[in-house]
C-alpha cells in the first residue's frame, strides 16, 4: 500500500508547483488565462510522470504533445504570441511581464533551479518534432567547438529585437508573430538536417538552440536530478549508450560529463538492469 501511495507523490509534486503559479498568477493578473495555462501544462506533467511509473513506453512522447502542440498551435499560431526567444526580448524591453516573459521564467530562468532542463524533454516543440527522427541515440562523437553556435544566435536574436526599439519600427507586434513563424520553419529546418548530417536527433539542441543560455547554467543547481547508487552499479554502461544527451549520469557530482544537457528524459533509468538509476 505504501508503494502505490509513493508512486503519486511526484506527480501530485509537480501539478501542485504549476498549481500553486496558475493561482498566483491568476489573482495577480487577475487573468483568467493563466489559471488554465499553468493548471493546463502541470496537468499534463503530472499525467506524463504518473504513465513513467506505471511503466508506459510513451509517456514523455504524450507530454511533449499535450504541451508541445498547445504552446505552438494554441499560444503561438492562434493566439499570436511569439514564444520563441525574440518575443522574450520583446516584451522584456516594453516593460510587460506576462506572455513570453511569464513562460521565460517560470520554465527557463527560474523553474531550471527546481526540474533543469525538463523542458527541452517534455515541452519543446522544436525537439517535440525532432524526436520523430530516426537517431534517439547519438550515432557520432559529439563536437563539442560548435557549441558556441548557440550564444551567436542568442546575441543575434537580442541585437535583432533591439535594434527593431532603436530605430523605432512600426508594428512590432506583427513583426513578430512573423518572426515566430519564420523561425519556427527555420529551427525545425535546421534541426531536422543537422540530426541526419550528425545521426543525432538532439543536434539542434547541443549546438544552436539559444535557450540553453539560460538553461545550462541554471540546471548546474538543479534539485531534480537523475542519482547513481553506486553499490547496485556495475558499469555496464547501459545508461551512457541510451542518453540522447550523452550525460554520464554514473557520476553523481554536479560536474558530471555533460551534466547540464540532461533533459530528464528518463532512458537511462529504463534501461538500468540493475535499477540503480
Amino acid at each position: 500500500m505504501k508503494t502505490k501511495k509513493k508512486k503519486w507523490y511526484i506527480p501530485l509534486f509537480f501539478w501542485l508547483i504549476f498549481e500553486t503559479v496558475a493561482v498566483v498568477l491568476w489573482l495577480t493578473k487577475n487573468n483568467l488565462f493563466y489559471l488554465f495555462n499553468f493548471s493546463y501544462i502541470g496537468s499534463s506533467i503530472a499525467l506524463g510522470l504518473f504513465l513513467f511509473q506505471r511503466k508506459y513506453k510513451y509517456a514523455r512522447r504524450i507530454v511533449q504533445l499535450l504541451v508541445g502542440l498547445y504552446m505552438l498551435v494554441y499560444l503561438g499560431l492562434i493566439c499570436n504570441e511569439n514564444m520563441q526567444i525574440e518575443g522574450f526580448w520583446y516584451y522584456l524591453f516594453t516593460g510587460v511581464f506576462e506572455a513570453a516573459t511569464i513562460h521565460y521564467a517560470v520554465a527557463k530562468i527560474f523553474g531550471p533551479l527546481i526540474f533543469g532542463r525538463g523542458w527541452c524533454g517534455y515541452a519543446c516543440w522544436t525537439a517535440m518534432i525532432l524526436d520523430f527522427l530516426p537517431y534517439k541515440v547519438p550515432k557520432k562523437p559529439r563536437k563539442e567547438k560548435l557549441s558556441v553556435i548557440r550564444y551567436f544566435i542568442f546575441a543575434a536574436s537580442l541585437i535583432f529585437v533591439a535594434a527593431l526599439f532603436l530605430f523605432h519600427v512600426g508594428n512590432l507586434e506583427r513583426i513578430m508573430f512573423w518572426c515566430f513563424l519564420i523561425g519556427n520553419l527555420l529551427y525545425y529546418v535546421i534541426g531536422i538536417i543537422l540530426a541526419f548530417v550528425f545521426k543525432d536527433n538532439r543536434a539542434f539542441c547541443k549546438y544552436i538552440c539559444p535557450i540553453t543560455v539560460f538553461l545550462k547554467p541554471m540546471s548546474y543547481f538543479s534539485l531534480l536530478r537523475v542519482k547513481c547508487d553506486k553499490e547496485k552499479c556495475v558499469s555496464c554502461s547501459k545508461c551512457k549508450k541510451v542518453c540522447p544527451m550523452e550525460v554520464d549520469v554514473t557520476d553523481n557530482s554536479r560536474k558530471r560529463k555533460n551534466g547540464t544537457e540532461c533533459i530528464l528524459c528518463m532512458e537511462c533509468v529504463k534501461n538500468c538492469p540493475k535499477k540503480a538509476l
